[in-house]
C-alpha cells in the first residue's frame, strides 16, 4: 500500500518568490513581559527548523498589556539580537480592532501596518495579511492599499486570513500581484477547507495555505477525544506524540499546508519538528478524518 511521506525542505510561499519552512510558529498566545522567555521560544522554533513567524496586531488584546502587545514583545526580543531578523520570514495581520470590529479602509490599514512595523522594530513585513473580511470596504480599496504597501517597500507579499474563496477572488481581481497565502482554520476537528473549496482553490492557483488552530483549540493535544487517541496511537509508531502526529496529518494534504504551531512551550516547539518523520497510508489518514468529523465519508 502506498505510504504518503513528508519533506522538511522549504516550500514556496505561493508565487511571492519567498521560501518558508513547512511549519510556522504563531504568536496568538504570546503574552507577558519576559523577553528572555520569548527569546527562548524563538530559539526553540529556529532550532526546530521553523523560519515562518506569524503574528497579528490584535494578538494580546485579551491580556493586561492589550492590543499590539504580542508584536511589541516579539519586537523587544528581536531588538536584543538584530541577526535574528535575517533568519525569519515575518508575517503579521491587520484589520481587526475591538469595538469596530473590522476595518480594511485604506487609512486604517496604512496606520495598522506602520504601527506593526514600529512595535516589531522592523522596516519590512515579509507577509501582510488581511485578518478578516471588512464588509464595508470594497475589495478594490483593499487591493489598492495592499499594492501601495508593497510599492512603498513596507511589505514583500500579501495574503488573506479567514476569507472564503469568493472573498479571496474579489480582492485578487483588483490586485497587481498574486495573493501569496490564505489562512483558514483547519484540523481533523475543523475539516471545512477540504469541502468548501479553499484547498482546491489554493492548489489551482499556487497559493500557500497556513492552517491556524491545527490542534483543534488544544483538543488534539491530549484528552479523551477519539481523534486525539487515534493520533497518539499513530504517532507512537514513529516515536512522536499525538499533537505532532496531528501536524503531520495536516501536512500530508497535497496543498502542502503549513500548520501554525501556537505553543508557548520550547519543548513542544522542538517536538513539532518530528512531524515530517510521520508517514500515512490513505486508510490511516481517512480514518482520522472520519473520527474527527464524527461521521463516515460517503
Amino acid at each position: 500500500m502506498t505510504t504518503l511521506r513528508l519533506s522538511s525542505e522549504p516550500r514556496p510561499l505561493g508565487k511571492s518568490g519567498l521560501s518558508v519552512s513547512p511549519l510556522a510558529w504563531g504568536m496568538w498566545r504570546l503574552s507577558g513581559d519576559d523577553v528572555a522567555a520569548t527569546r527562548g521560544l524563538i530559539d526553540a522554533a529556529l532550532g526546530a527548523g521553523i523560519t515562518l513567524f506569524d503574528t497579528a496586531d490584535i494578538y494580546g488584546c485579551d491580556t493586561p498589556a492589550g492590543f499590539g502587545s504580542a508584536e511589541a514583545l516579539f519586537g523587544r526580543a528581536l531588538a536584543e539580537d538584530r541577526a535574528l531578523r535575517d533568519a525569519m520570514t515575518i508575517a503579521t495581520k491587520g484589520g481587526i480592532r475591538p469595538g469596530i470590529p473590522y476595518s480594511s479602509a485604506t487609512a486604517y490599514l496604512e496606520g495598522a501596518l506602520d504601527d506593526s512595523l514600529r512595535r516589531m522594530g522592523i522596516d519590512t513585513v515579509d507577509l501582510y495579511q488581511i485578518h478578516r473580511r471588512d464588509f464595508l470596504t470594497h475589495p478594490q480599496e483593499v487591493a489598492r492599499a495592499l499594492d501601495a504597501m508593497v510599492a512603498a517597500g513596507k511589505v514583500r507579499a500579501v495574503g488573506v486570513s479567514n476569507h472564503s474563496v469568493a472573498e479571496f477572488e474579489a480582492v485578487q481581481a483588483f490586485l497587481d500581484r498574486p495573493i501569496a497565502s490564505t489562512q483558514p482554520e483547519f484540523s481533523p476537528l475543523r475539516p471545512d477547507p477540504l469541502f468548501d473549496g479553499t484547498l482546491d482553490h489554493a492548489m489551482r492557483h499556487d497559493v500557500a495555505v497556513l492552517a491556524w488552530s491545527p490542534l483543534g483549540g488544544g483538543r488534539l493535544a491530549g484528552g479523551d477525544h477519539p481523534a486525539a487517541r487515534l493520533l497518539a496511537e499513530h504517532g507512537a509508531a514513529y516515536g512522536v506524540d499525538g499533537p505532532t502526529a496531528a501536524l503531520s496529518w495536516i501536512m500530508t494534504h497535497p496543498a502542502r499546508i503549513i500548520p501554525i504551531v501556537g505553543s508557548q512551550n520550547p519543548a513542544r516547539l522542538a517536538a513539532a519538528a518530528g512531524a515530517v518523520t510521520v508517514e500515512w497510508t490513505r486508510p490511516q489518514w481517512y480514518a482520522v478524518l472520519e473520527v474527527g468529523m464524527g461521521a463516515k465519508l460517503p
